[in-house]
């Protein structure tokens, strides 16, 4: 059992829609399975091993090679938690060595085109948000400054 999901279905909250915009649309607790998933399907790993296998199988080695800074142990973790959510498939060819490929599974290919949007919004807007950040850090560095000179200020003789 993973750390931190619970053995059993709880009773968090639905997220179904009835009209009245929460803005909290899932339970927050821990054991609330919607909150597992999100956390699951949401990570980066698991975003960039579902995009990669789009249309296509690849082998382990592939996969990693594929997605730069994942280590051989965060590859294997996230591919079985994909495997065991039904998302992705393992395949093993009884060949020597042994060849090992992974694909979407159909519930995959539908989670796939949610991270598309995803990933189209983001090209879209990725100037506005790297202009937003340069603000942000612009006016954080000002209130740095400011903090710096207030307090020597105070300190001075």
């Amino acid at each position: 059992m993973e750390e931190g999901t619970s053995k059993s279905p709880s009773n968090c909250e639905s997220t179904v829609d009835h009209g009245d915009a929460d803005p909290f649309q899932w339970d927050t607790r821990e054991d609330c399975q919607v909150r597992q998933i999100l956390d699951r399907i949401a990570d980066k790993w698991s975003l960039l091993v579902i995009a990669l296998l789009e249309n296509r199988r690849l082998r382990f080695t592939e996969l990693r090679r594929e997605i730069d800074g994942v280590s051989q142990r965060m590859l294997t973790v996230t591919l079985r938690s994909l495997e065991r959510d039904g998302l992705v498939k393992r395949t093993v060819h009884p060949v020597v060595p042994p060849r090992v490929e992974y694909e979407l599974t159909s519930l995959g290919r539908t989670l796939h085109t949610t991270i598309q949007s995803l990933v189209t919004w983001t090209e879209q807007h990725q100037d506005e948000i790297a202009a937003a950040r340069t603000a942000y850090d612009t006016r954080e560095a000002q209130e740095q400054v400011g903090r710096v000179a207030t307090a020597e200020a105070a300190t001075a003789p």
